[in-house]
């Protein structure tokens, strides 16, 4: 298999020989990894089940994890999911990159279609399973919304949408949803919602896609599904706690070939992840810590802010040049857009994740202003 390089080995690779002013503290806002600590009641929790190192743990997840899952459907989203429409995952990462290969081994010639740019994990998922890409390309004139062309869409076996979106920030309303809901039923194709930043809103709360499946009355969820993880919400990525949940005619025949690879979280990994699923109040901090930071940039950088999510996909002249400047003059390391897409999409922008504390941003957007500044960006 052929796969691309990692954005993040290509940023390593572009800044390899720059030396950063050592003037500034370096900082890296580059990685989608929040700063914050995990809560303490998750670590305590993970401690006091240290002993249950001692036993395999379930392919399907121990009860009172499942349990734990269903209730935040139930709580955040006002969906009550029967035990066999939701699978504990190991983290999301690995879902995204096994689910394809299991549902798109037995179709001839697979087509995918997902987001561009995306998480490259989508790009390696496809390639895995040998499947032909179409893109749905975010761009400024369609406001970083996924779009396709109708005709393309009989081609299609699997499609991946990602709203609230990694990298750009856009996010998909009710009624955008619902669309590619009856897009899915009308064309049979898979459609799946990587929805892991959907509890970073800065005001109303976002809906699931099964919230739009509900609403079009297909309340079976029939060829839709959702992936969630911990990861953000809860300041938590080592906890590896996600799932998918949706159609349970698919997630059968998927949880019998998990069976096989091996995915299952250690025990007591999923007691810490339990009472993170269920606890809402530590997730309302973060995102005011969030809504701070979102509130900076655009006193700083004179930006709208995005609905979700902690990033900014800022425009520049030269994505490149000033990825290479930023570093060297400010010590401020970004993600540049072109690293992030294909056939073009993402040049010309940044990405920015603001995952530290606000006096951390704050000095950060500060140099970013005046990195900008310095060439008109």
């Amino acid at each position: 298999m052929n796969f691309e390089t990692y954005p993040f080995e290509k940023l390593n690779n572009l800044l390899r020989d720059i030396k950063p002013n050592r003037n500034h503290k370096e900082l890296s806002l580059t990685i989608g990894e929040p700063q914050f600590n995990t809560p303490l009641f998750i670590l305590d929790e993970l401690k006091n089940h240290a002993q249950s190192l001692n036993k395999y743990p379930k392919t399907a997840g121990e009860e009172f994890l499942n349990n734990s899952m269903l209730k935040y459907m139930k709580k955040r989203f006002s969906i009550e999911l029967n035990p066999t429409q939701l699978i504990p995952t190991f983290g999301t990462r690995e879902v995204l990159f096994n689910f394809p290969q299991f549902l798109l081994h037995d179709i001839d010639n697979p087509v995918m279609a997902f987001p561009n740019p995306f998480y490259q994990i989508y790009e390696g998922s496809a390639i895995a399973s040998r499947a032909k890409v179409i893109y749905l390309n975010l761009t400024k004139e369609n406001n970083f919304k996924p779009d396709i062309d109708n005709k393309d869409l009989w081609l299609c076996d699997f499609v991946i949408i990602n709203s609230p979106n990694n990298p750009t920030a856009s996010t998909l309303l009710m009624d955008e949803l619902k669309s590619w809901v009856k897009l899915a039923l009308k064309y049979d194709f898979i459609l799946l919602n990587d929805e892991c930043y959907i509890d970073l809103y800065l005001d109303e709360p976002i809906p699931s896609l099964l919230n739009a499946s509900i609403e079009i009355g297909n309340i079976d969820f029939k060829n839709i599904l959702v992936i969630n993880s911990a990861s953000k919400r809860s300041s938590a990525p080592g906890l590896r706690s996600g799932f998918i949940a949706g159609d349970e005619s698919i997630l059968k025949k998927y949880m019998t070939y998990r069976t096989y690879i091996g995915c299952a979280s250690p025990i007591p990994l999923q007691y810490a992840s339990s009472v993170a699923w269920e606890d809402h109040i530590h997730v309302d901090g973060f995102r005011d810590q969030y809504k701070r930071n979102f509130k900076l940039a655009k006193e700083i950088l004179n930006i709208d802010t995005p609905i979700a999510t902690f990033y900014i996909w800022l425009e520049v002249e030269d994505e490149i040049e000033f990825t290479i400047r930023l570093y060297k003059d400010y010590a401020i390391k970004v993600l540049p857009g072109s690293f992030l897409g294909r056939e073009g999409q993402g040049k010309g922008f940044v990405r920015l994740a603001l995952v530290y504390e606000n006096l951390l941003m704050k000095d950060a957007l500060i140099r970013i202003k005046r990195c900008l500044q310095e060439k008109g960006n």
